[in-house]
């Protein structure tokens, strides 16, 4: 998986393009941009911003690019249960933080703590995933507010 660096300007959004061999043209450029601004974005989201800044960019066209950012590492998709996914430019491993209530997703820094048992002594374990779910800071306040 590529390490992508804070910087988020354009040259290097380039730089990370032909870092993993992707041709950079202006949909990838835009889109990666966006992505590297930081947030979780679903794929509307991520479309509309792109969209913004080139004047027409299809959904289907960031599906494609999403996949190739994916299979190269330059993004990583967080699945959230019942909402669509949401996408952000690849870092630091993290783990999440999913609101139950609004959807709204953010990164954590967690140790992951290693497996126990026999049952699984014999995996050889390359990622843990661990999520966090609850409430968002805005929902609560919400509920809280809420008679």
């Amino acid at each position: 998986m590529a390490v992508v660096e804070e910087s988020t300007g354009r040259e290097a959004v380039i730089q990370r393009l032909r870092d993993v061999g992707l041709r950079v043209t202006g949909p990838r450029l835009e889109v990666l941009q966006v992505l590297a601004a930081g947030g979780h974005m679903d794929v509307e989201s991520i479309t509309a911003a792109a969209r913004e800044r080139l004047g027409t960019l299809t959904s289907q066209a960031v599906y494609e690019m999403l996949r190739h950012f994916l299979e190269t590492g330059l993004a990583s998709k967080f699945d959230r249960p019942g909402l669509p996914a949401v996408f952000e430019i690849s870092g630091p491993a993290h783990q999440h933080a999913l609101c139950l209530r609004c959807g709204r997703v953010e990164n954590v820094q967690a140790e992951v703590a290693e497996p126990a048992g026999e049952a699984i002594g014999a995996w050889r374990m390359g990622d843990a995933e661990v999520t966090f779910k609850g409430l968002c800071p805005d929902c609560l306040r919400a509920s809280q507010d809420t008679p």
